[in-house]
């Protein structure tokens, strides 16, 4: 099987490195070159990679670049035909990446594999950075097979299946080496969340695919840097998803979507308001107000990837409908329910 690298991004995590590093140099695939960037930590994990692990190569930046930009500065040290990223925070499973790379292999035009990813503190459960793969409905609100907003389903086999989806977790996903090279990775002024799902929404613009493989199997702690609840990470994923929405959405519906998702973050915020929850009001304004404080730089962005022709609708991996009403309005709080597909449970009964 080809050569892969896998890409661990730390900062001041140590702690993590220690704990779930061990897992990652125990895999089973045969040709493995292990990478951590450093993004300027201050704690002593480069000190503890270069004393206890030898074999891996470090490379220390000059600042923290983000989760994007410290991704992205792994590029020129990556030579193999496939990388893999993955978060400190993640526990690997043996025999993890041959699955991964097997369906890679089995089609060049898929760009991402992401294996099935449960959560650490309950490994029963799907965990909410990603689950069993990355969908999007049609105003471009992200959920999950296996995680639909905050809620999480149990792991029995229902989703086992690998099939294509919308977006690749960035906690763990394989990537084809050409494919970032032919269209870059991540945006990097981003810094961190929802550039997993601009990458692939880029990705499956130019025509490539974007898998799940559920045979493989890792289990990611979550919200190492930023709680779900902190307001800079509320920020940053309207922030992002606006940015992707101006970046990705084919001409036509860029100004009809970004309303309709203005208004329903109008309605976030007054809910805010009734429960005296002020950080996430002030995080949805200064969104808000950075995202149309930078629609030329967006315009800008746009045309630098796609050209004059623009970007290509997307079917794959979208619901046609609104998640958001689905959940809140009708009770739907399960991926197989939401697209009609049945679960293990009711294929067994009949």
């Amino acid at each position: 099987m080809p050569p892969v690298t896998v890409v661990i991004l730390n900062w001041n995590g140590k702690h993590w490195l220690e704990q779930f590093l061990p897992s990652v140099m125990q895999s089973t695939y045969p040709d493995l070159h292990v990478l951590v960037m450093d993004n300027a930590s201050t704690d002593d994990s480069v000190t503890f990679l270069q004393a206890e692990y030898p074999d891996v190569q470090v490379e220390v930046l000059p600042e923290n670049y983000g989760f994007t930009g410290g991704n992205n500065r792994a590029l020129p040290y990556i030579e193999t035909p496939y990388f893999v990223l993955l978060n400190s925070d993640v526990e690997v499973t043996p025999g993890w990446l041959e699955p991964l790379v097997a369906l890679a292999e089995s089609d060049p035009k898929i760009a991402s594999v992401q294996p099935k990813i449960k959560a650490h503190f309950d490994k029963a459960l799907f965990e909410y950075a990603g689950a069993c793969g990355g969908f999007m409905d049609s105003l471009s609100y992200p959920f999950c097979r296996g995680r639909m907003f905050d809620d999480l389903e149990a792991d029995m086999g229902q989703y086992d299946t690998s099939m294509d989806i919308f977006w690749a977790s960035g906690a763990c996903c394989l990537l084809r080496t050409d494919v970032v090279q032919e269209i870059g990775l991540f945006e990097e002024s981003f810094f961190a969340h929802m550039e997993e799902i601009d990458f692939c929404w880029r990705a499956k613009s130019f025509g490539y695919r974007v898998m799940v493989e559920p045979q493989s199997v890792v289990y990611h702690v979550g919200g190492g840097s930023l709680p779900k609840s902190n307001p800079k990470k509320t920020y940053l994923n309207i922030r992002n998803s606006l940015a992707c929405m101006r970046k990705n959405l084919p001409d036509g519906q860029v100004f009809s979507k970004i309303f309709a998702r203005l208004i329903l973050d109008g309605v976030w915020a007054f809910k805010s308001l009734l429960r005296g929850d002020f950080g996430t009001i002030g995080a949805i304004i200064k969104a808000h107000w950075h995202f149309f404080g930078k629609l030329g730089f967006w315009a800008k962005r746009r045309k630098e990837i796609y050209g004059p022709k623009g970007p290509q609708p997307i079917q794959t991996g979208v619901y046609p409908g609104s998640v958001v009403w689905q959940y809140f309005g009708k009770g739907v709080k399960k991926w197989g329910d939401l697209m009609g597909q049945p679960t293990r449970e009711a294929v067994k009964e009949s």
